[in-house]
């Protein structure tokens, strides 16, 4: 469900006008149209990274590393400006 909303969602930024993506998401404002395209563009792929590490034999370390990456010994997490303990 998560993918089709971030695919529904790419396809609406990479399509319409950036005026009247300004009326739904007012951030858009403050972005290039091109910017905007390439956000839309790639939340596609963020849909892929969320079926592929679920579908049995393709690209199974890839679970593995986006959980390393959240749990191992420097964890990307806080908030931007903070800095991490790790370095």
């Amino acid at each position: 469900m998560l993918a089709a909303m971030f695919v529904m969602a790419g396809v609406m930024k990479s399509t319409q006008p950036k005026d009247k993506l300004a009326e739904k998401l007012p951030w858009v404002e403050d972005f290039s149209t091109g910017a905007v395209r390439l956000i839309g563009v790639v939340e596609p792929a963020a849909a892929l990274g969320l079926i592929l590490p679920a579908a049995p034999g393709v690209l199974p370390i890839l679970a593995e590393v986006v959980a390393w990456s959240r749990f191992g010994p420097c964890p990307v997490r806080g908030r931007v400006g903070t800095r991490s303990p790790c370095g």
